[in-house]
């Protein structure tokens, strides 16, 4: 069994400060989350108001590959608010990344389109995209240390829940789509309706900020030395653990893969593909984010008892063996019944892989430099996988004329992940 302890005391903490600090590290990943939900459901209209194209491909291609870019700057982040979170505590990093949140959620709520400013509306919303990439990159690896530093051997189920609260804020996101594209018309949507959403986030920011300010860090031993005589994180990590680095990112490329393609790109797709209305992808990615809500601390709670990779390899295992009849059949029948049918089992596999994900990764870097290493390597996986998907996935839609590859690009990634989950319980798992 592979529920390896992580911290060093398996005490049983108070549980009034543990719910505390649960929702704290989780509000800030779910405001994060919800902001690049929300942008991937509103493609569309994005592309059109933003940019503005001759062909829609293009146009569409250009709002994919802004999101796509900024992606490139969080393991930027990660590695400067990790170094921050490893050497001044995590309670000071989580604060800093949602404030960085907070300011690129203002300006795509508040930023003219194109029609008004010209070319810099697309160059502010990059700059905003880049802005939320960056603070994200730190967000991760300073919450999951946060929670796998507690006194509890309960780590699958504690780090589970920064995975649930991305189920949460796509339930959230979903919904505001799904409210939006029933009740307004597509000119009330262009017009003001597509800011709701980030209108939304901008209102749960204070909150957010308000619960970190009242969590206790971990790391006593580190928060008495002087700054100076910490070890610098960066370079610990890159000298001692680069195998682990990318590790870790490819045991992150089948669920990040499935998350951006089965829940940020399925409105699009079940729009340009399917011809289906936009509110039917919404309600089906509203299924899917609650059943990672409510089904990812669950797995890692089993996780704990049953083994962490034995779940992750039985999850992957199933969506490289579905995915495409799953794509194949969708098509065939265009339904809102077999999308929903879809998005549910995609939730359940993407749950049992999610349930015991952050714990793993948490358990490959030690204390240190363990912010610092989650966040560079979750945000690589992320940005390699995670990022260019909506963009790759159009494009090959686009170069093959085949609405089913992007069922080759989700088996691929299974592979990997089951390469790499191999390598981790063989070669890091005895070790631990």
């Amino acid at each position: 069994m592979d529920s390896t302890v992580i911290g060093d005391s398996s005490v049983r903490p108070d549980r009034k400060p543990l719910r505390r600090l649960i929702v704290a590290t989780s509000i800030g990943n779910a405001l994060e989350w919800f902001d690049f939900a929300a942008y991937g459901f509103f493609a569309v209209t994005l592309s059109k108001l933003f940019f503005p194209a001759h062909d829609q491909t293009v146009s569409l291609l250009m709002t994919f590959g802004t999101f796509g870019l900024s992606y490139v700057f969080r393991p930027l982040g990660a590695l400067v608010l990790g170094r921050y979170a490893d050497r001044r505590g995590r309670k000071a990093a989580l604060l800093a990344a949602l404030a960085l949140t907070t300011l690129g959620t203002l300006v795509c709520a508040t930023i003219p389109t194109y029609a008004s400013i010209g070319l810099a509306a697309p160059l502010g919303l990059m700059m905003a995209r880049i802005v939320i990439a960056f603070s994200t990159g730190g967000e991760f690896g300073s919450g999951t240390a946060l929670m796998v530093e507690q006194k509890s051997t309960r780590k699958a189920f504690l780090a589970s829940w920064q995975f649930s609260s991305q189920g949460m804020s796509t339930v959230l996101a979903s919904c505001a789509g799904l409210v939006l594209s029933t009740q307004l018309s597509q000119a009330q949507i262009e017009s003001w309706g597509w800011r709701a959403p980030f209108v939304f986030g901008l209102l749960v920011a204070p909150v957010g900020l308000y619960i970190r300010r009242h969590i206790d860090d971990t790391l006593p031993a580190q928060r008495e030395a002087a700054p100076t005589s910490r070890p610098a994180p960066v370079r610990e990590l890159l000298t001692r653990c680069k195998g682990r680095v990318l590790l870790a990112a490819g045991i992150m490329a089948v669920s990040t893969a499935a998350s951006y393609l089965m829940i940020l790109y399925m409105p699009t797709y079940a729009i340009r593909q399917l011809h289906l209305p936009a509110s039917t992808g919404f309600a089906a990615t509203v299924v899917t984010g609650a059943i990672l809500m409510l089904c990812t601390p669950l797995m890692g709670h089993l996780a704990d008892r049953y083994g962490r990779s034995r779940m992750m390899t039985v999850s992957a295992i199933a969506t490289l063996l579905t995915i495409y009849p799953c794509f194949a059949w969708l098509f065939a029948s265009r339904s809102f019944g077999i999308l929903m049918t879809i998005m549910t089992l995609a939730g359940v596999l993407k749950a049992i892989y999610f349930g015991p994900l952050a714990a793993v990764l948490s358990s490959l870097f030690p204390t240190d430099v363990r912010s610092t290493g989650l966040g560079f390597s979750y945000n690589i996986g992320v940005m390699v996988f995670g990022g260019f998907t909506p963009w790759l996935v159009t494009a090959m839609i686009g170069w093959t004329h085949d609405p089913l590859s992007p069922a080759f690009y989700l088996m691929a990634c299974a592979v990997l992940s089951l390469v790499c989950i191999a390598i981790y319980h063989r070669c890091i798992v005895k070790h631990l």
